[in-house]
């Protein structure tokens, strides 16, 4: 047991020492999330560059022996585009824990942090680190959590906040989310929404309640447009 525990801060200080500035993109100041993109700017070209010597490295290696996977320069290379990878964002969160369960994982609190960087700056995630897929991953993967109580109150921020904006790409996704952290905070704070002067609030908070009351209504296409054409009539 110590010895898992020893593992499991191991782990946690090396996500640390890889990504632990990435805090800073969303940081509130901003001239913290401004020297954390930064980072993460210099962190990308790396990936860049790496990639680049494993291509080059792959290329060469392959016409000139049997199996490359064997040769240590093409090892090396590989390795070091790896590394690279790990360091930034968003090839940094991707992978999953060997045994499934993300909420022990010491790389869980860097997905909430992508995802709540593309929640509260959503220009910048765009600009810098624009990865859609990435984000429809990653939410579905964090609605299949095990919702401990502080995974549930962070999740629960994270659907407030995305039913406050404009509809952007994989929001829909978010549905999975409220239905994983449902709760009487959770709902009061969508009746909320609901409620303000918001149009884009009173159209994603309702349909996110509308469909939490109604637990097998498949969260399709289909039904989101069918909802705001409802909204939309009904603003006629």
């Amino acid at each position: 047991m110590a010895e898992e525990a020893g593992t499991d801060a191991d782990e946690a200080c090396a996500w640390a020492e890889r990504l632990g500035w990435a805090f800073g993109l969303i940081a509130e100041v901003p001239a913290a999330r401004g020297a954390a993109l930064v980072h993460l700017a210099e962190a990308q070209k790396k990936v860049t560059d790496a990639r680049a010597r494993f291509n080059e490295m792959w290329r060469v290696t392959r016409t000139l022996v049997a199996d490359e996977y064997r040769e240590p320069a093409f090892l090396q290379a590989r390795q070091r585009y790896q590394q690279a990878q790990g360091r930034s964002l968003p090839d940094g969160v991707w992978g999953r824990p060997v045994d499934g369960d993300l909420a022990a994982w010491p790389g869980l609190p860097y997905v909430l942090l992508f995802l709540e960087w593309e929640a509260r700056y959503p220009l910048e995630w765009t600009h810098h680190a624009k990865a859609w897929g990435t984000k429809q991953s990653l939410i579905q993967e964090v609605a299949r959590a095990r919702q401990e109580e502080v995974i549930k109150a962070k999740l629960t921020d994270l659907v407030e906040i995305v039913v406050h904006r404009a509809y952007r790409c994989k929001d829909r996704e978010y549905v999975r989310v409220a239905r994983a952290a449902d709760s009487a905070d959770l709902r009061g704070r969508l009746g909320r929404a609901a409620d303000s002067d918001s149009p884009w609030a009173r159209c994603h908070a309702g349909y996110v309640l509308w469909l939490l009351d109604r637990p097998d209504l498949p969260n399709t296409r289909h039904v989101w447009q069918t909802w705001v054409a409802g909204e939309a009539a009904a603003l006629m």
